[in-house]
C-alpha cells in the first residue's frame, strides 16, 4: 500500500536505478528485499545458520552426559516435554520478533523501550561467551593439528607423564586367603606368594589416563590455581589468532559470505557423527556403552527427582541458544513474509535429534573403551572438557588407525565451534549495524576486523597457564543467571507489558492469519507455562549456587568476586537503561514510567509496503527530524 506514494519504488526495499555503473550492485541485490540491510541470499543459508548456531559443543560434551547421568532414555521424556513448554515458545517468539522489525538484539526495543537494557544484557553476554567460546575452538585446533602423526602424544606415558600416569588400573592391595587365613596385604606380596585377590577386596592405586596428562602438562601447561597466571601458551595463542582469522575471514560480507560457509560447517558434523557412530558400532564393548546411555540401564524411577527435571530444562534453554540475542539477529535478515513459524520447529527438532544422535556415536566408543581398560562404563563417562579432551581422545588413542580417528573428531568440534561463533559474531556486527546503519555500509570489513582483533587481545588471558580456570569462570558465570534474568524478562516485556495477543496479530501479518485453535498452545505456554519454568530455573540456580571450581581446585575469593561482577557488569544495563528513559521522558513518575511501556513511534516492519493499517502512522527512521515524529525522549534509534 505504501509503495504507490513513494516514487522511485519498484518494489519493496528496491529504488529505480537506470545508470549504467550500478547495474552491477542492482543485480547483486535482486534478492533483497530489504536493500538497506539486506535478505539473506535464499532460504537454505537461514536454515543452516540457525542449526549451526544452536547445534554447539554441547549437543556432544553435554547432553550424552545428562542422560546418562539421568536415567537413560527415561530421561527423553522431560527433556521432550522441556522443549514443547520451554524451549520452542521463546525459540519462536525470538525469530519472530527479529524478522518482524528486521532489527538485532538492542534496535529491536523499540518494541518496548523501558526493557532496552535487556537487549543490551543479551549483546554483552554474547560478547563474554564470544571470547572464551573461541579459546575452546583454539583447543581443538590444537589437538586437530596434534593428530597429524603416527603416534597420537597422548596415547602412552610418555617422558613428560608422571609415576601415576597408566593406561589399566593398578592394584594396589586387596585380601587373599594365606595359611587358612585371610590376610589383607599390598599387591607386591600377594604376587610374590602367588597367591589370589579375594573378589570384592580390591583397592587399586589412583591413576591417570595418558590423555589426562596430557591435557593438563602439555596442552595446557595447567598451573596449580586462577592465583598462578604464569605466561601465555604461545602455542594456545596461536591456535586462537588462527580460530579468530577464520572468523573474520567467514564473516567479511557479513550473511552473505557466513551463508555459504555454514553448508560445509553445518552439514559435515553430522558426517563425521555418523563415520564414528558407524565405526564404534563394529567394537567390542559398544553395546554396553550404549545399554548405560539409552538401554536397559534406563531408570523410570529418575524422573521422581526434580533435579532430573531441572537438568532437562536447562539444556533444553542453553543449546537452542535463546536469549543470546542471536537468534534476533539472524531472524532480522529474513524476508518479512518468511514462515518463521515452520523454521523454528525444523531447527528446534533438529537441534534435539543432533543431540540423542551424538550420544549414540559417544558412547559406542566409551563402551569399547571400558572394556579394554577393564572398568566399568561409570569410570570412563564424563562431561565438558574432560569428555571432550580426555575421555573420548583416550577412547579413540585405543583404536585402529588412531590418529585418523582423532583428526575426525577433532575436526567435527571445530566445526561445530565455529558455525556457532559466526552468529555470536553476528549478532555484535548486527547491533553496530542497527546504531551506526551508514558507518556499517561503508566500513563492514574493518568492522568486523576489529571486532574479531578486539575479541583475540581479551581472550589472550584465557591461553596462560590459568586460562582453563578463567574460561571455567566466565562460563560459571556469564552463561547462567544472566541468561535466565533475560529471557524471563524478554517474556515477561513481550507477553504482559507489549500485549500477547498484540504480538501474535505481528506474527499473522507474517505468516497470514491464524485460527484461535492454532494459537491455544502458544497462548499457554507464553502467558503462563514458560514463564513459570524459566522462574523457576532461575531460582533453583540461585538456591543451589555452589562457588565454581574446575575438578578438585577450588577458586579463591577474589576470583568468585570477579564472577560476581562479571554477572553485575551484564545485567546492571537493564536497571541503568529503565531509568534513564524514564528520567528523559516528560510528564509525572506515572506518566513517565506508562510512555516508556508503550513502543517507540518507530516500531514496526521495517519496510513502509509491509505495514499496513496497524503502522501505517510510521515514518521512516531518516525521515523523522525532517516530519518531526513525536518519539519516547532517550530511546536511541
Amino acid at each position: 500500500m505504501g509503495m504507490l506514494n513513494l516514487p522511485g519504488f519498484l518494489s519493496c526495499g528496491k529504488k529505480k536505478d537506470f545508470s549504467l555503473s550500478n547495474e552491477k550492485d542492482a543485480h547483486a541485490s535482486d534478492s533483497n528485499e530489504n536493500s538497506e540491510r539486506g535478505n539473506w541470499s535464499n532460504k537454505a543459508d537461514y536454515l543452516l545458520s540457525m542449526v549451526g548456531y544452536a547445534v554447539g559443543l554441547g549437543n556432544v560434551w553435554r547432553f550424552p552426559y545428562l542422560t546418562y547421568q539421568n536415567g537413560g532414555g527415561a530421561f527423553l521424556i522431560p527433556y521432550t516435554l522441556m522443549l514443547a513448554l520451554a524451549g520452542l515458545p521463546l525459540f519462536f517468539m525470538e525469530c519472530s520478533l527479529g524478522q518482524f522489525a528486521s532489527l538485532g538484539p538492542i534496535s529491536v526495543w523499540r518494541i518496548l523501550p523501558l526493557f532496552q537494557g535487556v537487549g543490551v544484557t543479551m549483546v554483552i553476554i554474547s560478547t563474554f561467551v564470544a571470547i572464551y567460546y573461541n579459546v575452546i575452538i583454539a583447543y581443538a585446533l590444537y589437538y586437530f593439528f596434534a593428530s597429524f602423526q603416527k603416534v597420537l602424544p597422548w596415547s602412552e606415558c610418555f617422558s613428560w607423564a608422571d609415576e601415576f600416569c597408566s593406561k589399566t588400573r593398578l592394584v594396589s592391595d586387596c585380601n587373599a586367603t594365606l595359611d587358612g587365613e585371610i590376610i589383607h596385604a599390598n599387591y607386591s606380596f600377594i604376587t610374590s606368594n602367588n597367591l589370589t585377590c579375594l573378589n570384592g577386596s580390591i583397592n587399586y592405586k589412583p591413576v591417570q589416563f595418558p590423555s589426562e596428562q596430557y591435557w593438563n602438562k602439555i596442552a595446557l601447561q595447567r598451573s596449580r590455581g586462577l592465583d598462578e597466571t604464569g605466561n601465555i601458551v604461545w602455542y594456545l595463542a596461536l591456535c586462537l589468532l588462527l580460530s579468530w582469522i577464520i572468523v573474520g575471514a567467514a564473516l567479511f560480507k557479513g550473511i552473505k559470505s557466513s551463508g555459504k560457509v555454514v553448508y560445509f560447517t553445518a552439514l559435515f558434523p553430522y558426517v563425521i557423527l555418523l563415520i564414528l557412530l558407524v565405526r564404534g558400532a563394529t567394537l567390542e564393548g559398544a553395546l554396553n556403552g550404549i545399554e548405560y546411555y539409552i538401554g536397559t540401564q534406563s531408570n523410570i524411577t529418575k524422573l521422581m527427582e526434580a533435579e532430573v527435571w531441572k537438568d532437562a530444562a536447562t539444556q533444553i534453554f542453553y543449546s537452542l541458544s535463546v536469549a543470546w540475542g542471536g537468534l534476533v539477529a539472524l531472524s532480522s535478515y529474513n524476508k518479512f513474509h518468511n514462515n518463521c513459524y515452520s523454521d523454528a520447529i525444523l531447527v528446534c527438532v533438529t537441534n534435539c535429534a543432533t543431540s540423542v544422535f551424538a550420544g549414540f556415536a559417544i558412547f559406542s566408543i566409551l563402551g569399547h573403551m571400558a572394556f579394554v581398560s577393564e572398568r566399568p562404563v561409570s569410570e570412563v563417562v564424563d562431561s565438558g572438557f574432560d569428555l571432550a579432551f580426555v575421555a573420548y581422545p583416550e577412547a579413540l588413542s585405543r583404536l585402529p588407525v588412531s590418529p585418523l580417528w582423532s583428526f575426525l573428531f577433532f575436526f567435527m568440534l571445530l566445526l561445530l565451534g565455529l558455525d556457532s561463533q559466526f552468529a555470536t559474531i553476528e549478532t555484535l556486527t548486527t547491533t553496530i549495524q542497527d546504531i551506526y546503519p551508514e558507518v556499517m555500509k561503508k566500513l563492514r570489513i574493518p568492522m568486523t576486523l576489529g571486532v574479531c582483533i578486539l575479541l583475540f587481545f581479551l581472550g589472550l588471558v584465557c591461553v596462560t597457564q590459568a586460562g582453563i580456570y578463567w574460561v571455567n569462570l566466565i562460563d560459571h558465570f556469564c552463561a547462567g543467571w544472566g541468561i535466565l534474568i533475560a529471557a524471563v524478562l524478554e517474556i515477561v516485556g513481550i507477553i504482559y507489558i507489549y500485549g500477547g495477543n498484540r504480538f501474535i496479530k505481528d506474527i499473522e501479518m507474517m505468516i497470514g492469519k491464524k485460527s484461535c485453535l492454532f494459537w491455544l498452545w502458544w497462548r499457554m505456554c507464553w502467558f503462563f507455562i514458560t514463564p513459570v519454568l524459566l522462574m523457576a530455573i532461575l531460582i533453583w540456580s540461585l538456591v543451589t549456587f555452589s562457588p565454581p571450581s574446575y575438578g578438585s581446585v577450588s577458586y579463591p575469593a577474589w576470583g568468585t568476586a570477579v564472577g560476581w561482577c562479571m554477572i553485575i557488569f551484564c545485567v546492571i544495563w537493564i536497571p541503568i537503561i529503565a531509568i534513564v528513559k524514564i528520567v528523559k521522558a516528560e510528564g509525572n513518575l506515572c506518566q513517565r514510567i506508562v510512555r516508556c511501556c508503550r513502543p517507540a513511534a518507530n516500531w514496526g516492519p521495517y519496510l513502509e509496503c509491509h505495514r499496513g493499517e496497524r503502522y501505517s502512522h510510521i515514518v521512516d527512521p531518516k525521515k523523522e527530524k525532517e516530519h518531526e515524529i513525536p518519539t519516547v525522549h532517550g530511546f536511541v534509534y
